[in-house]
């Protein structure tokens, strides 16, 4: 089942950790990359290791951990903190697949060392939060089985380049929704879920609904939540309806009674093959 909401928790935050599992979040990032200072990344890591080491943890809520990013230098000893206590998973900010190859170069040892199946710990990419990984996100097929979905960042990117990323009307700039679309079409050619971004907006539900209904509709299968209030918009924008899932069916079940057919009639309709891709599509993230 794909990860609708994917809640970030502060690395060095005590509270926030023991909180986190109750907001009905699928995940939790459990971050030692921006949410905390420089001072206090020795500190996150080792709650962050504490926590996924706990025996009473509910072991059926999965728990990733953002790195820091390669090119601070941070990242590896961020792994060698933290991967002894089993996360469910690696979240690699700032990626591009050259960046993507050096992590996972670097995991394979570590997973051997741990008695696990080298490729074994699935990684999540955060793919356009520089101007690199806009130009290269198209470039993820292929590099290896453990990529399991690429993310967008706005933020991080403005930064890098100096720009604002939203307008008075709080929509994206042309510039970040390009980055969003091609977060999208990089993923389905990588064959991996597309996670939509972080809104930094918790107040305005109404906004933050607009938002997440126009990922969903672009072909997101969820999104990443800076705040735990998001988290059940999230769940529900990203779970199929009732409806969506009995046309699925249908059209599976109207395919497979006539399997020679390449267009069907189905509820007065016309329905052809990428209607049925499209149905496969949404069942599997039942």
């Amino acid at each position: 089942m794909a990860l609708r909401s994917l809640l970030f928790v502060p690395g060095d935050s005590e509270r926030k950790i023991a909180s986190a599992a109750r907001h009905g979040a699928d995940a939790l990032i459990l971050d030692l990359e921006d949410s905390v200072s420089p001072a206090r990344k020795a500190t996150a890591r080792h709650m962050v290791a504490e926590y996924l080491a706990d025996p009473a943890r509910d072991r059926s809520l999965r728990c990733l951990v953002r790195i820091n990013a390669i090119q601070t230098g941070l990242a590896w000893d961020d792994l060698d903190a933290v991967l002894a206590a089993r996360p469910d998973g690696v979240v690699l900010p700032k990626g591009d697949p050259d960046l993507f190859r050096e992590l996972d170069q670097r995991l394979q040892p570590l997973e051997s060392r741990l008695g696990l199946a080298v490729g074994a710990l699935p990684v999540w990419v955060l793919a356009t939060e520089t101007p690199r990984g806009v130009f290269t996100v198209g470039q993820f097929s292929g590099v290896s089985a453990r990529l399991r979905g690429l993310s967008w960042g706005n933020e991080d990117l403005a930064a890098e380049i100096g720009a604002v990323n939203r307008g008075p009307d709080g929509q994206f700039g042309e510039m970040f929704r390009m980055a969003r679309w091609l977060c999208v079409l990089g993923a389905a050619a990588a064959g991996v879920d597309a996670i939509d971004g972080p809104c930094m907006e918790f107040q305005d539900m109404a906004a933050f609904a607009r938002e997440c209904q126009e990922a969903r509709s672009a072909g997101f299968v969820g999104k990443l939540a800076i705040h735990p209030a998001q988290v059940p918009l999230i769940n529900s924008t990203f779970t199929p309806s009732a409806e969506e899932v009995a046309w699925a069916r249908r059209v599976v079940a109207a395919f497979a009674a006539e399997p020679e057919l390449g267009v069907i009639g189905l509820d007065g309709k016309v329905v052809d093959r990428p209607h049925l891709r499209l149905a496969e599509r949404l069942l599997a993230r039942l």
